[in-house]
């Protein structure tokens, strides 16, 4: 018996090279952009992250509902703790309940109207911040603004003693105190002397008294501690059981005259510090992505066209247009740019002067005469595929004539 071995196999054709192609597909976007991406979307959580733990509102200095260091928080905090009730409002001519604290922080910002409201509200204390010489003179008519001889004067915040017999002044000490000083009049009583006049002036009005402060460090939340600046605070604002805190109309027209803010100053702290890493970020990545001269180095092209291939490309391009005239035009220039050199017939602007070429190559061949020479060159068009071959055939002879007379 007789078997017959199997055949062996054959092994499978090797599939043709196919030519690779440069055009970028998605799976290559995203291995060269995966990176951009994850970092774009981490800065994007990171932003939605701070944005949402950050919910906190910006207030105006001396703010009772700010906890910054210009805010005056705390000061009210501690009024509240001693069972002084303390009311925000916005409108200052509202008529007390009773035994109340009326407190300006910005007596300039108000008209004349609302001045005179303020005057016939007859509040037990009124503590004017910083005014100017109009608020005084509609509510605290005796006090002027400058010193003793009359001249503005501004004195620097420092621990001061009080040097008057005002018994919030006497308790308090040692005072943190400075700004607008003011002069006492002959019925108020000036605390806290500096530069011939006084940042801190208690006068009486017909329901109860005033005070009138230079400034408004000392209520504020990052100097509370200093000194006796709570103790003075807390005397000045919590002798009443009732607090009334005007909250200023920073949009009226008036702050436009004595507060000129610019575009950088409404620009939030934190976006120049932002702006900074933006700009470090850039020039890293710059640096990090800048190009490096090295070495010149061989690359494989993925395809490899030869010039024949081209050609005949271009040839069957023309011929499925039926652009004959085209196609006769490309073979005259190209014929004429070939002729030119061998004759001594210079270019002018990427091409030779049709009368001076067709007059060279009839100086060169006396037995064509010029004007079969332009016709050739420079003729109509051909009007068929047989006449374009002649075209072709005629320029080819014309140029070996030239080169071999």
């Amino acid at each position: 018996m007789t078997t017959t071995a199997p055949a062996p196999a054959t092994e499978p054709p090797a599939p043709a090279h196919a030519p690779s192609s440069l055009a970028p597909t998605g799976r290559g976007l995203w291995h060269r952009y995966r990176w951009y991406l994850a970092a774009l979307a981490f800065l994007l959580t990171g932003t939605v992250v701070i944005a949402g733990l950050s919910q906190d509102r910006r207030y105006p200095p001396l703010d009772p509902r700010s906890y910054d260091g210009d805010g005056a928080h705390a000061v009210v905090a501690l009024l509240e703790q001693r069972g002084v009730t303390a009311t925000l409002t916005g409108d200052p001519t509202v008529r007390p309940t009773g035994d109340d604290t009326l407190v300006i922080p910005e007596p300039d910002l108000l008209d004349a109207g609302q001045l005179h409201a303020i005057a016939a509200a007859r509040h037990k204390r009124l503590v004017l911040i910083a005014p100017g010489p109009a608020a005084l003179s509609a509510l605290v008519p005796g006090v002027r603004a400058g010193d003793e001889r009359g001249a503005p004067a501004w004195a620097t915040v420092r621990g001061t003693d009080p040097g008057c017999d005002l018994p919030e002044a006497e308790r308090a000490g040692s005072v943190g105190i400075g700004g607008f000083v003011y002069t006492s009049g002959s019925r108020g009583t000036g605390c806290y002397p500096r530069n011939h006049g006084f940042p801190l002036v208690s006068a009486p009005t017909p329901s109860g008294d005033a005070i009138v402060l230079g400034s408004a460090d000392l209520l504020q939340n990052h100097l509370l501690g200093n000194d006796g600046n709570a103790s003075l605070a807390l005397g000045l604002l919590g002798s009443q059981p009732h607090l009334t805190w005007h909250l200023p109309d920073y949009s009226s027209p008036a702050a436009d005259t004595t507060d000129r803010r610019s575009f950088t100053d409404l620009i939030p702290a934190g976006w120049h510090w932002a702006t900074l890493q933006l700009a470090i970020a850039a020039a890293l990545a710059a640096l990090w992505r800048a190009r490096r001269l090295g070495p010149v180095i061989s690359e494989n092209l993925p395809v490899v066209v030869r010039a024949a291939e081209t050609t005949e490309g271009r040839a069957r391009l023309y011929h499925r247009a039926k652009a004959r005239g085209r196609a006769a035009d490309a073979l005259r220039r190209a014929a004429a740019h070939r002729l030119a050199p061998a004759l001594g017939v210079p270019l002018s602007a990427g091409a030779p002067d049709p009368d001076a070429l067709c007059a060279a190559v009839a100086d060169r061949l006396t037995t064509r005469p010029a004007g079969d020479v332009r016709a050739l060159l420079h003729g109509p068009d051909p009007t068929d595929d047989a006449a374009l071959l002649r075209l072709a055939d005629d320029l080819d002879a014309l140029e070996r004539q030239v080169r071999k007379p």
